[in-house]
This record gives structure tokens, C-alpha cells and sequence, in this order.
């Protein structure tokens, strides 16, 4: 089974080889909801779900979302034919003072790889930027990302500038230094420690 195939490919950290397969299939007439749901979402969430059970880590979860991505340049186009439904948008940045991205570009990746249209700002965001991302991409979650406890507070200016502006978008916070206690505090509407629970806590929010 080809899609099947795709999903083996993306777990064997194999880019060149998602890229060959995807292409065949897109190119044998496969449903691109299919290959992409079957064979790269499904994959990301396998190398999720082993991450979390301390089977990989974060290496080669980028080497994965890396070779996901390489099917996904392919699907791309053709998921904006509308072929398919995205699973909505997410604003993600790493906030002002901040210069570290790793982090933030394994969660951006992995939540591609879910299905999510990713606006990814960078790093050093001022909580404006944020502000006008959201508004310009009718984002459903915004994903603010510290690696500093000096840049922690930037963190709650942001969440506090997109609740001063009114726009309903849901807030979630993640980065070494960050926890759920001060999630809470800075009244963020979620917190992750890892990119995939950062996956499950977007797909919750933006059910709800």
C-alpha cells in the first residue's frame, strides 16, 4: 500500500523518499486528503506519541517533520485548490527579546504536518505583530514560544495586547522556562511542554 509507504518513509526520517512516493500518488490520481491524513498526519502523529513515550527525541522529530514537510511542498499547491479542508489557522512566533527558535519551528512543523495552515512570525515578536497576524489570517490560535525567563513577560504583554484588542483567538504558551502555573497567571487559554501535546492542545482549542 503506497500511503502506507508514505507514512514508513516519513518514521524512517526518509525526505527524498516522502517526496518520490507523494508525487506518485498525487500523480496515480490518490485523494490528497488521503495521502495527507494517511500517510503524513498519521506519521506525525506515530513520531508524536514515541517522542512522548521518550522513544525519539527532539532530533529526530526534526528530521521527521523535516521529510513530512517534503510531502507537503508537493500537496500544497493542491490543497489550495481547496481539495481539502485545513484544520484552521495558527499564528506562532517567539516573543520580543527572544531569539531562539528551535523550539518554535519543531511545534510550526508539527502543526503542519497536522493539517494546520502555520503562519510562523519569527522570532522577537512584539505583541502588535502578533496582534495584526491574527486579525490578518482570522487565526484560531495564536502560540507564543520562550526559551528566557528574561522574556517570560513578553509573554504576558502579548496575551494581554490580544485581549485588549478584542479578537477572539484562543492563546497558548510553551518554551524550557514556561509552566502551567504561569499559563494560568498570565491567563493564556493553554500551555505545552513539547511540540506534540502542542498538536493536541491547537486541535482541542479549536474544536471547542
Amino acid at each position: 500500500m503506497a500511503i502506507q509507504d508514505i507514512f514508513q518513509s516519513v518514521i524512517g526520517f526518509d525526505e527524498a523518499k516522502v517526496k518520490e512516493l507523494t508525487q506518485k500518488e498525487v500523480d496515480g490520481g490518490a485523494a490528497i486528503d488521503t495521502i495527507l491524513n494517511e500517510g503524513l498526519i498519521s506519521a506525525m502523529d506515530e513520531v508524536g506519541a514515541k517522542f512522548s513515550a521518550g522513544d525519539l527525541f527532539v532530533p529526530e522529530m526534526l528530521m521527521a517533520a523535516q521529510a513530512m514537510k517534503g510531502g507537503l511542498e508537493i500537496l500544497k499547491p493542491l490543497l489550495a485548490d481547496g481539495a481539502t479542508e485545513s484544520k484552521g489557522t495558527i499564528v506562532i512566533g517567539t516573543v520580543k527579546g527572544d531569539l531562539h527558535d528551535i523550539g518554535k519551528n519543531l511545534v510550526s512543523m508539527m502543526m503542519e504536518g497536522a493539517g494546520f495552515e502555520v503562519v510562523d512570525l519569527g522570532v522577537d515578536v512584539d505583541s502588535d505583530k502578533f496582534v495584526q497576524a491574527v486579525k490578518e489570517n482570522n487565526a484560531g490560535v495564536v502560540a507564543l514560544s520562550a526559551l528566557l525567563t528574561t522574556t517570560m513577560p513578553a509573554m504576558e504583554a502579548t496575551v494581554k495586547a490580544i485581549r485588549e484588542a478584542g479578537i477572539t483567538v484562543k492563546t497558548i504558551v510553551g518554551g524550557a522556562p514556561v509552566t502551567q502555573a504561569f499559563a494560568e497567571q498570565i491567563n493564556a487559554d493553554g500551555y505545552s511542554d513539547d511540540a506534540p501535546s502542542a498538536v493536541e492542545l491547537a486541535r482541542k482549542l479549536m474544536a471547542a
